[in-house]
């Protein structure tokens, strides 16, 4: 039966009020039809949304993929909830209402509890898969080299005559073969993994030039494909709390990716740490979280909040660095965190903290990852020192961010490398290994390379650096100092950005202890493990431009109290070399190179703030403002045919969060409907009738139209626009003519990013 005959029979069978036209008049009928779109609407959303209908906020569904949330609306929404929920006094809903409280406490220490499990998995796998690069243990196949060998040393390489430790061969040349070869199979399973996370992301904008993006949207729109677990996540986490929606990037699947995707990855040794997955992965457990309650799962703002909170675990439990992770996620990732998400990171972090500490990954007992114990105190002298590392670790900084864009935007265009990932990989893990394993202090982890080159030398217990540093030739030793600095520099360029779980936080701090602990040969009188800890801050804050979060984390890491004034002194001044030479850190550019609309508020009133730019520049040409515009006259009604050319319109544009303006015949401001609710109700069936005029004032469509949009002159200058975006959280912003107040254009949050990014450029 056709589509057509088949929904008259159905509507003609099943229709109750089929047979009221007759008995009651049409004006029933009408009644009951308003009645049944209110259904179909109320079906598709919270409570706390249909609260909104009869208002002039106006209702909203859920947000579209990679569109952007209304920050105020939200806010009301919840207000709306807030307020419903305590408006009863009696005893029962006093006690809804102290339980509602304590929602976010609970999901907070949760979300601590099971980041915490997490991180153990993944550590103790990572350790053991690492160490069957060179052998197993004969008396526990699934523990590491160092837990089955109570005689190994304390760098890691010595301690061959272990009985219990089997080596895969006494062979340089086949251990070599062997470690080169599970390096690749691992770089396989991680890549493989990865893969199967890909999606296809809806366009930001169109792509020719900034010009076309105001050009009456003619310019032809397409996606972009995105491997969500790839990378370190932080981008994208910090696109997300700045109010973007990336679809299924925190999905259960992504999660457990993730997981398995960075033990392997780090596993091959190569020039990446699993710090960044781990903050990915703590945001996947709150957006899990958050869904099983209401008040967050049906609010964006609410559920970033907690997204916030998450964040904190993640570098609590990567580094064991519980106030360190709440500072990076208040400093490095979060847009948005008022107080009370400051009080929920600060439990959520030490929930993962004593969770981790109680699950003792490392065997030691102890929550400080890398802690020493030097004993000395450093001379006014030192100061210099501190300084010249500073300035080393902002060169090193600026110079790879800068290679690694380059690279990123260069080597990685080629259709072979971006068309088969898992090439690039592969090619990549077989030159860490070849170049790595020679050196002995590059063989191991990043995070046993780090335990290694801090160690104090006045309690050697067998190290090999110690052995080499007690040498009356160190030139060898030299060499391998030098050689690990540069080469952990170029690997770490080429290896960030591939298409696997992977940090950059590690191999940072690899980089610049190796530099650290050769410039601390010079200086005499002093352990050069403490120039070692401080060039690593140094060289990280090159890279990332944390500053106080990042001073933090080097203390709770070491247990070194003493040497905070120089993490700050090599922090500070790594950061302003690196500023000088590029004012964006790794994370700055990864988004540029990643393409997602993140705006920036300092950055973006940098931008703006030099050349005095006006709003006016952001209005769209007469071509765009007729397609968006709809002419509702004086009674406020239009036709289904009109909204479905205009949604047409709007699609062709592919950016999913613009709308249509509503104004009359003088141009004036009468409301907004934003494209997911106009799509809604011209698909839905049952919501509008054709050939029926559409009521924007009361009938159902009118519930989605937000009759109070925010507006700005044209003559603003840019910055008013700029700060309105970022301090409210708009989605979108009303444009009028200086004078008359009528309606000349409208702004939306990508288009301007994009138009920043054009400044920029």
């Amino acid at each position: 039966m056709p589509q057509d005959e088949e929904a008259h029979e159905r509507s003609s069978l099943l229709d109750p009020h089929a047979g009221l036209v007759g008995r009651r008049g049409s004006r029933r009928v009408d009644e009951l039809r308003a009645e049944d779109a209110d259904s179909i609407i109320s079906s598709h959303l919270s409570k706390d949304e249909q609260a909104l209908g009869s208002t002039a906020i106006g209702e909203r569904l859920p947000y579209n993929d990679y569109t952007t949330i209304d920050w105020l609306h939200d806010l009301i929404k919840d207000s709306y909830r807030y307020r419903a929920l305590r408006s009863k006094r009696s005893i029962k809903y006093r006690f809804v209402a102290a339980l509602d409280s304590c929602q976010g406490w609970f999901a907070a220490a949760l979300i601590g509890v099971l980041t915490a499990i997490v991180a153990f998995a993944v550590d103790v796998s990572e350790a053991t898969l690492s160490d069957y690069k060179l052998g197993y243990c004969s008396t526990n196949m699934f523990i590491t080299r160092e837990g089955c060998c109570a005689s190994l040393g304390a760098d890691g390489v010595v301690g061959e005559d272990c009985e219990n430790w089997i080596w895969w061969s006494k062979s340089y040349g086949l251990k070599f073969t062997i470690y080169v070869g599970i390096a690749l199979l691992y770089g396989l399973i991680a890549g493989g993994v990865t893969m199967t996370t890909k999606a296809n992301l809806p366009a930001v904008a169109p792509q020719d030039s900034v010009d076309d993006h105001f050009s009456g949207g003619k310019t032809p729109v397409v996606g972009k494909g995105m491997y969500m677990a790839a990378g370190s996540g932080i981008p994208e986490i910090k696109t997300i709390l700045s109010g973007f929606v990336i679809p299924h990037f925190l999905d259960f699947k992504v999660l457990l990716v993730k997981a398995i995707g960075s033990a392997f990855a780090v596993a091959t040794g190569m020039c990446l740490g699993k710090e960044g997955p781990f903050v990915h992965i703590s945001t996947s457990v709150g957006y899990l979280v958050a869904n099983l309650f209401p008040k967050y799962r049906d609010n964006g703002r609410k559920m970033r909040e907690m997204l916030s909170v998450a964040c904190s675990s993640g570098l609590s439990v990567a580094f064991g660095a519980p106030i360190g992770g709440v500072l990076f996620s208040y400093e490095e990732i979060s847009t948005y965190f008022p107080r009370k998400v400051l009080w929920r990171a600060f439990l959520c972090s030490l929930s993962a903290a004593v969770t981790l500490k109680a699950l003792n990954p490392t065997g030691t007992g102890k929550l400080v990852l890398f802690e020493t114990n030097y004993g000395v105190n450093y001379d006014p002298v030192h100061y210099l020192v501190f300084i010249f590392l500073g300035i080393a670790g902002g060169i090193f900084g600026g110079t790879f961010c800068q290679a690694n864009f380059l690279w990123s935007k260069s080597f990685r265009k080629y259709s072979i490398i971006k068309n088969h990932p898992v090439l690039e990989l592969c090619v990549v893990v077989l030159i860490t290994a070849l170049v790595q394993y020679p050196n002995p202090l590059t063989r191991e982890p990043g995070d046993i390379i780090m335990k290694n080159v801090l160690i104090d030398c006045q309690h050697p217990e067998g190290s090999w650096i110690c052995a080499q540093e007690a040498l009356e030739d160190k030139s060898h030793y030299y060499g391998w100092l030098v050689y690990g600095t540069v080469v952990k520099l170029l690997l770490t360029i080429i290896t960030f950005g591939c298409k696997v779980p992977s940090g950059i936080i590690v191999p940072a701090l690899n980089a610049g202890a190796l530099f650290g602990r050769l410039i601390g040969q010079a200086i005499p009188d002093i352990s050069p493990g403490i120039f070692a800890m401080v060039g690593a801050a140094a060289f990280l804050a090159g890279v990332s431009r944390m500053t106080v979060s990042l001073a933090v984390i080097m203390f709770e890491l070491t247990g070194e109290v003493d040497y905070i004034p120089p993490f700050m002194i090599a922090i500070l001044v790594a950061k302003w070399v690196a500023d000088a030479m590029n004012s964006e850190s790794i994370y700055d550019l990864a988004q540029t190179v990643l393409g997602h609309p993140f705006l920036d508020p300092e950055h973006a009133l940098k931008i703006v703030r030099n050349e005095g730019h006006l709003v006016d520049e952001l209005i769209p040409p007469a071509q765009t403002m007729r397609e968006i515009t709809v002419d509702v006259g004086t009674e406020c009604k239009v036709s289904k045919a009109l909204l479905a050319t205009k949604l047409s319109q709007l699609k062709a544009r592919g950016l999913m969060d613009a709308g249509v303006v509503l104004v009359d015949g003088n141009g004036m401001l009468h409301g907004y409907l934003a494209e997911g609710e106009l799509d809604f109700a011209i698909h839905e069936e049952g919501v509008l009738k054709d050939g029926e005029p559409v009521d924007l004032l009361q009938g159902p469509l009118s519930a989605f139209v937000d009759r109070t949009p925010l507006t700005i002159c044209a003559k603003a200058p840019m910055e008013y626009a700029v700060q309105m975006f970022v301090g409210l959280g708009l989605r979108h912003l009303i444009v009028t003519e200086e004078g008359s107040g009528k309606v000349v254009g409208v702004i939306i949050k990508k288009r301007l990013v994009l138009y920043l990014e054009g400044l920029q450029h």
